[in-house]
């Protein structure tokens, strides 16, 4: 069904809140968006609370403080929300306190969103990406018990087939081979480039790791995931496939340094690859830009 008939039968708070759920992997499709919910719902339920929690958090917060509707729609201000209801679910245990902390980092990340929308609208500011959840995550991660230890897992076949869609699941917490099938059916539904860059990313994260002997970490899909974002980050430009290999390049190589520096990996090494190339690319544009000879001499730069 393409997205926009599924719209047409889906009230506004809804699509919002299901793009929300698709933006987590770049992609703007309320059926995108329902696989992954189904994939939190069948795989790790638990997780679904706070994720929805999260979500509707940053749009009521939208909403309430009059946000643009079209970025409201596109689900803008859910996704880091639904990301922080997944890890605050996941590392803290249920209690009173916990609901209330997912509706207040959902919210403080709808507003930090707002803040670099405005800005990277004024090609100030690079695009904000899942920077706002990896910030506000790494000051609750300081109260939370140590992480435990990758279980091992047996290096076949199998378990190999499984790490590429677990590389998938794992953007979202989800370690079960299912939600990765699932996220990557909504991926193909949504945009067929960005299945197969995903797949290729997953895949790249997990030989790297296994050639590096990270095979608990490998087969688990923990080493798959930022390449998997970086890469769909630069699906869309079909004219210069180099640019998603870098993104998964970058990612794969950036992720030691975070494990080195004690903080917690999450999508870090994705934000750092985009922001890396990006910024490559607008000075290589503006050395370009300086360096083109000028038509007549009224048009030198010096002399307007």
């Amino acid at each position: 069904m393409p997205a926009h008939h599924f719209n047409t039968h889906c009230p506004d708070w809804a699509t919002a809140l299901l793009n929300g759920f698709s933006q987590i992997f770049l992609q703007r499709h309320p059926l995108c968006g329902l696989l992954c919910l189904l994939a939190i719902l069948l795989t790790a339920p638990s997780l679904l609370g706070g994720a929805l929690l999260g979500g509707v958090a940053g749009l009521l917060t939208a909403q309430r403080r009059g946000y643009a509707k079209a970025d409201r729609q596109a689900g803008l201000f859910c996704y880091n929300g639904v990301l922080l209801g997944l890890l605050l679910s996941l590392c803290f245990p249920w209690s009173a306190m916990l609901p209330p902390l997912i509706i207040a980092a959902g919210g403080l990340s709808a507003m930090l969103t707002q803040q670099w929308l405005n800005r990277a609208r004024d090609h100030r500011c690079l695009p904000a990406y899942t920077a706002p959840f990896v910030g506000i995550s790494w000051l609750l991660l300081s109260f939370a018990a140590p992480a435990q230890p990758a279980p091992l897992i047996e290096l076949n076949t199998l378990n190999l087939l499984a790490a590429s869609l677990k590389g998938l699941g794992q953007v979202m917490f989800l370690g079960h081979p299912l939600a990765g099938a699932l996220i990557a059916a909504g991926l193909l539904i949504a945009d067929r480039r960005a299945f197969f860059w995903a797949l290729l990313g997953s895949t790249a994260g997990l030989g790297f790791a296994l050639l590096h002997h990270e095979t608990s970490n490998a087969l688990l899909g923990l080493n798959s995931y930022n390449p998997v974002l970086a890469a769909l980050a630069f699906s869309q430009v079909r004219r210069q496939p180099w640019l998603p290999l870098l993104g998964i390049v970058l990612a794969i190589l950036l992720t030691p340094g975070f494990a080195a520096l004690g903080l917690a990996t999450l999508t870090a090494p994705f934000i750092l690859a985009c922001w890396l190339i990006r910024a490559g690319m607008r000075v290589l544009r503006q050395a370009a830009e300086d360096s083109a000879p000028c038509a007549t001499t009224g048009n030198h730069p010096r002399l307007r």
